[in-house]
Parts: structure tokens; C-alpha cells; sequence
């Protein structure tokens, strides 16, 4: 399943890069986080819950960014499972920034997401739909960080 988009975000671009670095802005952010911890600079585990149709899991991941080019782009690839043999998952994400001038970054992305097991019986559409509210949540809760930083 490929869920991709974009959002603007109004920051200089090294201060967004610098956040989406961090594994405890990110999961101060991300909706539902519960656990995202740097094992190296290139290496987090992740715990995540969320609700997916009537059922409510645990995600347990890990991530590893392949391809880092500060401050535009990165690549991580990951894999995991939903706790309680809901059924396991891999993704590889693809996030590159673009510098809009006036302090505005563009941040598209697009994440290839293959689910196995109990979670994807919920078909893609809902998967989409939440993948969907994740993002917009992580997107308010990251600008609402940034411009605490910037005060």
C-alpha cells in the first residue's frame, strides 16, 4: 500500500530537518508513540498504538534511515510487527524537503507499507484513511513545536 502527500510547515529547513531527527520530538509528535528510541544515529525502535476499525494494537518496529542527505532528504526502511499476532509489516519512507523561502518548507513524502496478518484484513482503504490522520495530527503537533521553539 503506498500512502504518500505533502504538508508546509513554517520553519527555516535546517530547524525542520534538525526536528524530524529526533527521536524524542518525533515522539512527543506522532500520534499514539509510546516508545521511539536512537539506538545509534541510524538506528531507533519504536513502539507505537494506535486504533485500527474496532481493534487497537501495539506496533513494535524498528528503523533504519539508508539514505541521509541533510537537510533535504532522507530514507529509512523498516520492519515489525502488531503485538498480540495481529500480523507483522514492513515500509520503506521516503521524505524530501523542499526550501519554499519565506520560512516555509515543503515536506512530501511517500511510504510503501506491506502489511501480513489480521491488520490487513481491514483492507486498504481504512489503512489509508488512518495512515491519513496520523500524518495530519503529526503535522499540527510538529508545527505546534516549531513555533514553541521559535518564541
Amino acid at each position: 500500500m503506498l500512502v504518500d502527500g505533502k504538508f508546509t510547515l513554517k520553519a527555516p529547513i535546517q530547524q525542520v530537518w534538525d526536528l524530524l531527527l529526533q527521536p524524542g520530538v518525533l515522539a512527543s509528535c506522532m500520534p499514539g508513540a509510546e516508545k521511539i528510541e536512537a539506538v545509534d544515529d541510524k538506528h531507533y525502535n519504536c513502539l507505537v498504538k494506535q486504533s485500527v476499525g474496532p481493534i487497537s494494537v501495539k506496533l513494535q518496529f524498528a528503523v533504519e534511515l539508508t539514505e541521509v542527505v541533510p537537510p533535504t532528504h532522507v530514507k529509512a526502511v523498516g520492519k515489525g510487527e502488531a503485538l498480540g499476532k495481529l500480523g507483522t509489516f514492513t515500509m520503506e519512507l521516503v521524505v524530501d524537503l523542499k526550501d519554499l523561502g519565506d520560512g516555509q518548507v515543503d515536506v512530501p513524502y511517500a511510504a510503501q507499507v506491506n502489511i501480513v496478518g489480521k491488520l490487513a484484513t481491514f483492507g486498504e482503504r481504512i489503512m489509508r484513511a488512518k495512515a491519513t490522520q496520523v500524518v495530519q495530527n503529526f503535522t499540527k503537533n510538529l508545527q505546534n513545536k516549531l513555533e514553541t521553539l521559535t518564541k
